[in-house]
């Protein structure tokens, strides 16, 4: 790829822009992804992190602008400088098991840093808010096996199912009265990367399945800890909706034009319908690395659900919107793809200099 194609790439040169969009967390693993699709769309992914967990060398589709989210004023600045049209506020805490640890953590950041987006938003006079909401906000509502949908009862079973409970309603409660449109997105579980091969799935530290069974298998990493065999199902190990972060990344972009009146607020599901078990996503990472997943049975973690799998028919309807690339086969080959060449880091900071 030359320089001027990747260029044009990264800031969305040739393609009738949109408008800018603000997306807050724009370094991490799903911020990324979508400021990718963004670009591809036709709008100019303006990315706001401070850093914290993302990575600079991710940020290649738009500009970068260093910021905090609970410098309200940075953020109200950011948002005028760029003629801003929405927001997607993906930057948060996510660890379930870390949040029943240290909840104070989560409070300020997953609620207050919403309050700040939120007040900025007010006062640059932006419309539109993008949340990345989660299925930790239903708890164990569900009966096993059962899909859920969005009317079933909020039950949060962890401090960060409440963080993102409590954020929901504080962004319906800014539409109804200040004339905002408000979308939150509960997404299930985000895994594999961009095909191109660019960005990935890179935390530190890295608490999510599919890639520390990945590391395991190609002898990076410590021996996969298997959270609990003996969940009420089929195996006994959890069973969560994986869905290809492509394909999230694509349900943001298309909450951007979803027909959502002025002063309303809507919450989706976003997921594939199928629940797949640890110990099945296990079987797949052997068979796509072709060796072993070395591990040890764990306690089950505070506030892990067994089973949760999302109906979304309704994001379906709203946001006229598939997921084609979830398949579980994809996600880990995406994922192993990403993994096996060490992306981010000196090695990948070499090959963005040799392309220009």
């Amino acid at each position: 790829m030359s320089p001027a194609v990747l260029t044009a790439i990264r800031t969305g040169q040739g393609q009738a822009e949109k408008g800018a969009v603000l997306v807050t967390g724009g370094a991490g693993y799903i911020g990324a992804h979508t400021a990718k699709a963004l670009a591809e769309a036709g709008w100019r992914p303006i990315v706001y992190d401070n850093l914290s967990t993302g990575f600079r060398e991710a940020v290649l589709w738009g500009e970068f602008v260093f910021g905090d989210v609970m410098d309200k004023a940075k953020l109200a600045e950011t948002m005028r400088r760029y003629d801003v049209k929405a927001v997607i506020h993906f930057a948060s805490l996510i660890e379930v098991g870390r949040s029943v640890i240290r909840p104070d953590l989560f409070w300020q950041q997953n609620v207050l840093g919403v309050m700040s987006i939120l007040e900025a938003m007010r006062e640059a006079s932006v419309p539109r808010l993008i949340f990345s909401s989660s299925a930790a906000v239903y708890g164990e509502a569900a009966a096993p096996g059962a899909l859920l949908t969005e009317d079933l009862p909020k039950n949060p079973s962890s401090p960060y199912g409440d963080t993102k409970l409590s954020a929901e309603r504080m962004i319906q409660s800014y539409c109804r009265a200040f004339g905002m449109t408000g979308l939150a997105l509960r997404y299930f579980n985000a895994a594999g990367a961009a095909p191109c091969g660019l960005i990935g799935e890179a935390h530190e530290p890295e608490t999510h399945l599919i890639p520390l069974a990945i590391r395991a298998a190609m002898g990076q990493g410590d021996p996969l800890k298997v959270f609990g065999d003996d969940f009420e199902t089929p195996d006994g190990s959890g069973v969560r909706d994986y869905i290809h972060v492509c394909d999230l990344a694509d349900a943001h972009v298309a909450g951007l034009t979803a027909p959502i009146a002025e002063g309303a607020f809507e919450a989706v599901n976003v997921g594939t319908g199928k629940g797949c078990s640890v110990f099945e996503v296990i079987d797949q990472v052997e068979a796509a690395i072709g060796r072993p997943v070395p591990r040890s049975i764990a306690p089950r973690r505070p506030g892990d659900p067994a089973s949760l799998v999302a109906d979304a028919s309704r994001a379906g309807r709203l946001l006229d919107w598939t997921p084609r690339m979830s398949s579980l086969v994809n996600i880990v080959a995406t994922a192993a793809a990403w993994h096996a060449d060490q992306r981010y880091g000196a090695t990948q900071a070499a090959k963005y200099a040799a392309a220009g």
